[in-house]
């Protein structure tokens, strides 16, 4: 952990060069609370296409509708949480607190939720809460991680995050299996688990994680408040963001910084032909006959190669560039694509399939949220990751419709081929808006 002086302070770093051997603690306490949380997600995630289509008999069209609300909705209450956190008093954690148990008073709700519009309103609170959440968590995670490390903490904190996307399907399946009511029992464990998720959280985060900027020395201090300065001068407010921090969401203040800006058309653009996970497991299980009472196992070889992949893509995007790697990350899913469009049948193209899109998360997941965090300033931090982040989120949403659309109309193939052509399109497009002069080597990790 950290290194400390004689007066219990965090040491400064002893020279330039030197790293720090390990994340912080506030990093592996938030990354034990998303795995609790995800695995009573995920127990519900993994079951719900199954039991909507199948059990209820809604069409694609449908199904695409609810799973665009059920994660388009986080998406316009991001901004709203981002703008909370970053409010005076620094209440991250609080607004955190708030939308974690948001999302775990809604599991209880499924077990009295039999009917199409009621199990929407129930995912649509469960996707406000993480919309609340998001942006106050990730901005804690940079705020206690040094700039040259994000990369890693983040792939860190979504690795403990897919560690509990791994348990959920399996404790879904293993419900499944011995449980007499089935989706009843699912819904009463993932309840019982995310109660625990919150627990965790108010008890074991604390509230106003050290600075780790704090522990820079004082050359890099100041090329990082230089740069800092230079960003947000075009957005009217200081190197601390404290001018655009007042007032209203000041979301113009954020779209002005040209890096901001850039990334966040590219997140939109790439989100537009990004297929819900949803819709993938849907098209494995229809396209390769896996079998029903398998279905739910499928999340696993996403969350797996996730889990693997995490901490090494982390490490990869903090030396690279953060935007390289995330671009390159959407390459893995155009051949996740392609190999469900393609391949014949079988485990071993099933198994190829997740592996590539477990790949495709771990070099976009937290590195998106990395690469923000390297572009806007502290006093802004959670804004500009609810920035970035709601245009995704609301991309995806528009993806889940139209593509449940053309599945309807045309069928599971030729909407995919759509989705895999318009991927195909979209990639070079976003790396030609974020090719740039050649930057400062101190601005490459962004």
């Amino acid at each position: 952990m950290y290194l400390a002086d004689s007066r219990g302070a965090p040491a400064a770093v002893e020279h330039r060069g030197r790293r720090w051997a390990a994340v912080p603690g506030t990093v592996l306490a938030l990354g034990a609370v998303s795995l609790i949380t995800d695995v009573s997600a995920e127990m519900v995630t993994a079951v719900l296409p199954l039991y909507l289509v199948s059990g209820l008999g809604l069409s694609p069209l449908g199904f695409g509708v609810l799973d665009g609300v059920y994660n388009g909705v986080g998406a316009l209450v991001r901004l709203a949480g981002g703008h909370l956190a970053d409010g005076g008093g620094g209440r991250h954690k609080a607004v955190a607190v708030a939308g974690y148990g948001l999302s775990a008073l809604c599991k209880p709700l499924l077990l009295v939720a039999h009917t199409l519009p009621v199990i929407g309103a129930v995912l649509a609170l469960d996707r406000t809460g993480k919309g609340l959440r998001t942006a106050p968590r990730d901005a804690l995670i940079s705020l206690a991680t040094p700039p040259e490390r994000r990369g890693r903490a983040f792939g860190v904190h979504r690795a403990m995050d897919t560690t509990g996307a791994l348990c959920g399907p399996v404790l879904a399946f293993l419900v499944l299996g011995v449980a007499a009511e089935g989706y009843d029992a699912v819904f009463t464990v993932s309840s019982c688990v995310a109660a625990l998720g919150v627990v965790v959280l108010v008890l074991f985060v604390p509230g106003r994680p050290a600075r780790a900027e704090a522990n820079i020395n004082a050359a890099d201090t100041a090329a990082h408040t230089t740069r800092a300065a230079r960003t947000t001068s075009a957005a009217g407010t200081d190197a601390h963001g404290s001018a655009a921090s007042s007032g209203p969401l000041r979301v113009t203040a954020l779209l002005r910084m040209p890096g901001v800006r850039r990334l966040a058309a590219c997140a939109v653009l790439l989100g537009l032909t990004t297929v819900s996970d949803s819709f993938v497991y849907l098209l494995l299980q229809r396209r390769f006959e896996v079998p029903a009472q398998w279905f739910p196992l499928l999340p696993l070889g996403t969350a797996a190669a996730f889990l693997l992949l995490a901490v090494p893509a982390g490490v990869v995007a903090d030396r690279i560039g953060r935007r390289r790697l995330f671009l390159l990350g959407h390459l893995a899913l155009l051949g996740a694509y392609g190999l469900v469009l393609a391949a014949p049948g079988g485990p071993l193209p099933v198994m190829a399939v997740l592996v590539l899109h477990g790949a495709f998360y771990a070099a976009t997941d937290g590195v998106l949220a990395a690469a923000v965090t390297g572009l806007v300033p502290e006093a802004m931090r959670a804004r500009g990751l609810a920035l970035v982040g709601t245009g995704q989120a609301l991309a995806r949403f528009a993806c889940s419709i139209a593509f449940g659309a053309a599945w309807t109309a045309w069928g599971d193939g030729p909407a995919l081929a759509v989705a895999a052509a318009g991927l195909a399109i979209s990639t070079p497009a976003a790396i030609a808006a974020l090719r740039s002069p050649a930057r400062p080597s101190a601005q490459r990790t962004a």
